[in-house]
């Protein structure tokens, strides 16, 4: 330890270098963490789903028409992006994003946390993994 003291007396500039590394790569870590979206597999959904959770579809109303999950709420991402106060749900109600393929369902989860929702997930792969694992969808 003392060879480390006099090290970082000997090289003030380099020991201030190391200190403010570890600084940032904390801070980046932290930011992350703080603005994570979680995604869930399809069975971590279900059980969600089993559980209560709201199933907010955020396709076009024609791709919603198609099929959806049962019992899941068509709010197009347009709309949300226009007003996240359109899902009328307490913000510590369990929400479960749903696109297509998962990348548009992590930006409307997104918008939702930013408003207030505290417990917000996106189904990871989205409708197309729903539909690889077999789980049925209604029209």
């Amino acid at each position: 330890m003392g060879q480390l003291a006099e090290f970082a007396g000997n090289h003030p500039y380099l020991a201030l270098a190391v200190v403010a590394s570890l600084g940032a790569v904390v801070f980046y870590e932290l930011r992350l963490k703080s603005q994570a979206i979680g995604q869930l597999s399809v069975a971590d959904a279900v059980r969600l789903i089993n559980r209560g959770a709201t199933i907010v579809d955020v396709r076009k109303p024609e791709e919603y028409g198609a099929g959806h999950i049962v019992n899941a709420r068509n709010i197009p991402l347009s709309e949300i992006e226009a007003d996240a106060k359109i899902v009328k749900k307490p913000k510590d109600k369990v929400l479960v994003t749903v696109c297509e393929s998962g990348g548009t369902s992590r930006r409307a989860a997104a918008l939702l946390k930013h408003a207030g929702f505290e417990n917000v997930f996106s189904l990871k792969g989205g409708i197309a993994s729903w539909r690889a694992d077999s789980l049925p969808l209604v029209k």
